[in-house]
């Protein structure tokens, strides 16, 4: 049965619909696979570690998510009618709760890794591995199928939302079994996000803090040109692996952010004010979360490690070519440094 404040009027233009429907769903779908595929010609000794195990298993979960919704969008604006029931509406809404929380519990278990990788070593070198990654991930999709599986049990409540093409949570409803789990849902979405932004946060302070001592390191060994080599060798391959776990865990923080905090936000919000339905605004929403699964795998094949030394090379070219050509004043050229991959 669709609650009464989903019914709005329908979309125009059904044609345009579906052809942008198809077209998010090929190219997440395509985006995702290419994905997987990179992170498993991976180099042994990066393919095998924790962290790139939680990323497969962030890449695993955006290509399920994309396959188990779009295809059904798709479905409906193609037929202009919605293709199943009330047991159809509430596996989309379970899907679209589900891989958005754990999408951002698996980021919250990869920012924790780092956290551990980088300012707790030796526990690390005891106690995580690629065991301890697939356990996690276990866990989580546990975790996620129970407090994603309650609205279909009663506690939280599922319907049809604008232009009757998806479901989701009843943002609006003022009942108290309702309006507690979407409570619940974004407390525990917040929650994750504030402990992956304390991570990050965490790990910056202590990378920069390493980088600092590395300096002084260099500067007391400098006097031997042998051992400078080689402390100059070991120091920057440790620092381009860390600094490109780091940037990636950071771009994926930030995508995830932008397209997921609107629909994480947006029930408790509508609730707390007692706004009347709002069409657009329903609709932006979702939007912006469907495409959190097309934008994460660019991110994960763009940082990688080769791409950014070329970049790095292309941005020294072009800096080199521009002071040769007199398009950087002499007095800010001391201020440019050769470009390696330990940013």
């Amino acid at each position: 049965r669709r609650h009464p404040t989903s019914r709005c009027p329908d979309a125009s233009e059904t044609a345009r619909a579906v052809a942008t429907s198809a077209t998010m769903f090929a190219v997440g779908v395509l985006s995702n696979l290419v994905a997987v595929v990179v992170l498993r010609v991976s180099k042994k000794e990066q393919k095998e570690t924790t962290f790139y195990t939680l990323v497969s298993g962030m890449a695993v979960t955006d290509l399920l998510g994309t396959c188990f919704t779009s295809p059904v969008v798709i479905a409906t604006y193609a037929a202009n009618r919605w293709p199943g029931g009330e047991r159809l509406c509430h596996f989309f809404s379970f899907s679209m709760l589900f891989f958005g929380s754990a999408g951002m519990s698996i980021l919250c278990a990869m920012a924790v890794e780092r956290y551990l990788a980088i300012s707790h070593a030796y526990f690390y070198s005891q106690h995580v591995d690629r065991t301890m990654a697939r356990l996690a991930l276990t866990a989580t999709y546990l975790a996620n199928v129970v407090l994603c599986i309650m609205p279909s049990f009663g506690f939280g409540k599922h319907i049809r939302h604008f232009p009757g093409t998806w479901c989701f949570l009843d943002w609006r409803a003022m009942d108290p079994l309702a309006a507690s789990y979407s409570f619940l849902y974004g407390g525990v979405m917040l929650a994750l996000i504030a402990v992956t932004v304390a991570c990050n946060v965490a790990v910056c302070r202590s990378l920069v803090g390493m980088r600092r001592r590395t300096r002084v390191a260099r500067a007391d060994v400098c006097e031997h040109e042998g051992s400078r080599r080689r402390f100059h060798k070991l120091s920057s391959v440790s620092s381009a692996a860390e600094m490109q776990m780091f940037w990636l865990l950071i771009f994926m923080t930030v995508v995830f952010l932008v397209c997921s905090i609107p629909l994480v936000l947006y029930g408790p919000a509508q609730i707390s004010a007692g706004h009347k339905p709002d069409c657009p605004s329903d609709l932006l929403a979702i939007r912006f979360a469907s495409f959190n699964p097309i934008l994460d795998p660019w991110v994960y094949i763009l940082c990688r490690k080769n791409l950014l030394i070329k970049g790095c090379e292309r941005l020294k070219r072009t800096v080199g070519k521009n002071a040769h050509d007199g398009l950087i004043p002499p007095a800010l050229l001391p201020s440019v440094k050769p470009c390696t991959f330990t940013f």
